[in-house]
């Protein structure tokens, strides 16, 4: 019988993060300070952050030690497996091979976890009481307020608005892990105050519940703010799946041609990908890795490689990332994990650099996929990952039209379950699709600072 799933022994899960900063073919732009516009050190951001998490930040080291706490707690549900996908091989008639790495599995139902748990670990070696942070479809804020309940910390979470509508068991979820979860904006905070008064029923956007969360860390010394996706640290701690990943496609006796992920800030994407551009760059592998997003949020596909601020608020320092501009508000899709202005510094170079590839799709063809991806492999998907599914789907069917028995891996990187109201529009079509217009952009990049 063929092998549908391949698992790890408990004794292969990674011991070492893998940091790519250090072998990038050209080194990655620093952040600056948002007053001076100056570099900035690891003692300027430690108002926010704890100095173990922004002493990984900074490193030039290219493996770094995963604490024995953290390992225990990853335990729960790492090593994750890897499925091969015959059931919808045989649905789309395709030559090709199809992997997927399964995140879903863990206890939030997402691959978060895996930065959420030394993120609340290193704060709390360094006697912090309260983390305060921002969510979009929620599935970052489950995961925090998983990890903070772990290690006895409290959990503040601000929910962009139109995701904390549309999912209301995501807030359920944190507050059953004993977060407290605000809709996005929020009468709570300076910037929240503002964008209400403007329209009572605002949307929200990530960049708006990011200054809210930061606004609430730096009012209080045992506060600090944390950040699920885009930050190098959290590139560095997701790298975990992507290592088990290469030593599952061993034991499967393949090597993947394609390496996929749906692409927000970047984390699940770096997570999958970059020990396997490791692997191009050391090895000479040549592997093609494709960050797939919606067309309603085309950050690497459609927006400029610049200097801009990560959150609305213009609090954080100014990150050299491809942006639409740190006022955007994305149309309401359902994906709300992928509606960011801005993308992973690593993740930008590596696009910058020719390392990455990026493609963009509606979310009709997404959940085309997915739906397709649940007929066959049973497992319904968060909107998110349907990008990663589609891309899948759509190299697969390349595949068929050439012949060419390609490998194609990517990272089912979240369940499905608690974002059913998407499938719901879906399956009674009711669900649109939204194309960004230029000069949406064009206004969103005007207020981006020349650096």
């Amino acid at each position: 019988m063929s092998s549908r799933r391949i698992d790890l022994p408990l004794s292969e899960m990674p011991d070492k993060w893998y940091n790519i900063a250090p072998d990038l073919p050209r080194p990655l732009d620093p952040p600056l300070h948002p007053g001076t516009r100056q570099p900035i050190g690891p003692e300027d951001m430690a108002p926010i952050f704890p100095m173990g998490l922004l002493a990984q930040e900074m490193s030039s080291e290219s493996w770094i030690e995963i604490p024995d706490e953290v390992r225990y707690a990853y335990q729960l549900y790492r090593p994750t497996p890897v499925y091969r996908a015959f059931e919808l091989e045989k649905a789309l008639d395709t030559p090709a091979h199809i992997y997927y790495k399964h995140e879903y599995v863990s206890p939030a139902g997402s691959h978060k976890p895996n930065t959420a748990i030394p993120q609340a670990y290193f704060n709390k070696l360094e006697g912090v009481k309260k983390i305060s942070t921002e969510t979009g479809a929620g599935q970052w804020g489950s995961a925090l307020s998983m990890a903070c309940r772990m290690f006895g910390l409290e959990c503040e979470v601000f929910m962009v608005g139109v995701s904390y509508d549309q999912k209301p068991y995501r807030r359920v979820l944190m507050e059953t892990w004993g977060a407290t979860c605000h809709r996005s904006p929020s009468n709570l905070t300076n910037i929240g105050r503002r964008f209400l008064a403007e329209d009572p029923n605002h949307p929200g956007s990530l960049g708006i519940a990011i200054t809210e969360a930061l606004e609430v860390a730096v009012a209080d010394e045992s506060t600090k703010y944390s950040l699920g996706s885009v930050l190098n640290h959290v590139m560095l701690h997701q790298t975990v799946i992507g290592l088990e990943a290469m030593k599952q496609m061993e034991l499967a006796g393949e090597y993947p041609d394609v390496v996929i992920g749906c692409f927000g800030g970047g984390s699940n994407f770096a997570g999958i990908s970059f020990p396997f551009i490791r692997e191009n760059l050391k090895s000479g592998k040549k592997t093609r890795i494709i960050a797939v997003e919606p067309k309603a949020a085309p950050t690497l596909t459609r927006g400029p490689y610049r200097y801009d601020f990560g959150d609305t608020g213009q609090m954080t320092p100014l990150l050299r990332m491809f942006t639409l501009g740190h006022g955007f508000v994305p149309a309401p899709i359902h994906a709300g994990g992928l509606r960011y202005h801005g993308s992973a510094p690593l993740a930008s170079a590596c696009l910058d650099q020719g390392l990455i590839e990026a493609v963009s799709y509606h979310q009709t063809a997404c959940y085309d996929s997915a739906v397709l991806f649940a007929r066959t492999e049973s497992w319904v998907v968060a909107p998110e990952t349907s990008h990663a599914v589609h891309a899948a789907v759509e190299e697969a069917r390349k595949a068929r039209e050439t012949g060419e028995p390609k490998v194609i891996l990517f990272n089912l990187s979240g369940h499905g379950i608690l974002d059913l109201a998407g499938y719901e529009k879906y399956l009674s079509g009711q669900l649109e699709d939204y194309e960004l217009p230029q000069e949406e952009i064009d206004k969103s990049l005007a207020a981006v600072p020349e650096v």
